[in-house]
Order: C-alpha cells, then structure tokens, then sequence
C-alpha cells in the first residue's frame, strides 16, 4: 500500500503522507475508515513511529485524517479538500498554459498532450 523511495530527498514523512493523501483522494481509502495503526505501520515499513506519527500529524492538520481517543486515526470526508485540489490544480494548469502560449505552444500541441494522457477514448469529452 505504501512504498517509499529512499534515493528521494523528500523527508519520509512527506512521503507517507503524500501517498495515504493520494489514495484518500483516489477512494481508495473511504471517509470513515480507519488508518493503519502508527506501531503497525512503522514496523511493516522498518522504520521509526516518530516518523509515522508525524505523517499522520500533517495529514491531520492537512484535514485528511481526524484522530479518535483511544481507537486510532480516521480518513475523514475530503469531498471539499479534494474539489480545493482540483481547483487549484486547474489554476495552475491554466497558468500553465498562459504561459505556453506566450512562448508560441499551439492548440494542437496541447491536445496531443492531453490525448496522449486521457487516451483517445476520452477525445468526445471535450467542451
């Protein structure tokens, strides 16, 4: 479930916490359910619970997670934190793009990217 990339120079806890934050935002991890426990993790991992437990500590400052006394952490309801995302996803996309304008990218050569990514199959969403 979680994997970790030791060559990175990303901190350990940056790492988990971005992964558990991808798969809550996938689904994957459901609001409701609940996170693997702080000492079981580290063990499967072989590393640190401090390291564990401060991932689960920006998680929740981050909104992703919320802890119960006594019973661990669970994925909250991100439906707002992930339309947040998405926004700010696109506004930077659009930046993005603003910006290949001015240095002379085409429509097409944008299309071809986003064709090339969604795959053809996604070509008749566009509106």
């Amino acid at each position: 479930m979680i994997t970790i990339d030791y060559q990175s120079k990303l901190p350990l806890y940056e790492q988990i916490a971005g992964r558990f934050q991808a798969l809550i935002l996938q689904g994957a991890l459901p609001p409701g359910s609940q996170m693997p426990s702080v000492r079981s993790l580290a063990m499967e991992l072989s590393i640190n619970p401090n390291t564990i437990q401060k991932a689960f500590s920006l998680l929740e400052n981050k909104g992703y997670i919320y802890p119960v006394k006594g019973r661990g952490s669970f994925v909250a309801d991100t439906a707002a934190l992930a339309e947040k995302e998405k926004q700010a996803l696109l506004d930077e996309t659009e930046q993005l793009i603003s910006r290949g304008k001015r240095l002379g990218i085409t429509y097409p050569e944008y299309t071809a990217v986003l064709d090339r990514l969604y795959g053809k199959e996604h070509q008749n969403d566009r509106t």
